[in-house]
């Protein structure tokens, strides 16, 4: 997946838990998208050829944004690790100032369902 980053951008969170400070170590993105599906905390999560997330996150989530200026190579990098796209996952070199945008509850019953059969499609692929 091709994927631009906007310095000046909108930076999201997503987790399951309540907080006003973002721990040193997290991961940000600014695809909105992406970070509403790891806010259910998912152990599984794969992005199709049509750019759609599916995932098996079954938790309460929420969603945050940066809530203060940051700065590529300072405050946060690239994640070395990603099996995802390039620019797609940053990790933060120290705490920051979040707020909540969004209550985003449970994924929904048939999100789920559909993103059960997605992954289980897309885990018979990759074990041929």
């Amino acid at each position: 997946m091709q994927f631009s980053i906007k310095p000046q951008g909108i930076w999201y969170h997503g987790s399951n838990k309540v907080f006003e400070i973002l721990k040193e170590g997290s991961t940000i993105t600014q695809w909105k998208e992406l970070a509403e599906a790891f806010s259910h905390k998912p152990t599984i999560l794969a992005i199709d050829d049509d750019n759609s997330i599916f995932h098996n996150g079954k938790e309460y989530g929420y969603l945050y944004i940066v809530d203060e200026s940051i700065e590529i190579g300072i405050d946060i990098y690239a994640h070395p690790k990603t099996t995802m796209g390039k620019d797609l996952e940053f990790i933060t070199k120290r705490k920051l100032k979040v707020k909540m945008i969004a209550d985003l509850g449970l994924p929904d019953v048939e999100y789920q369902k559909l993103s059960e059969e997605k992954l289980e499609k897309w885990l018979h692929n990759q074990t041929r």
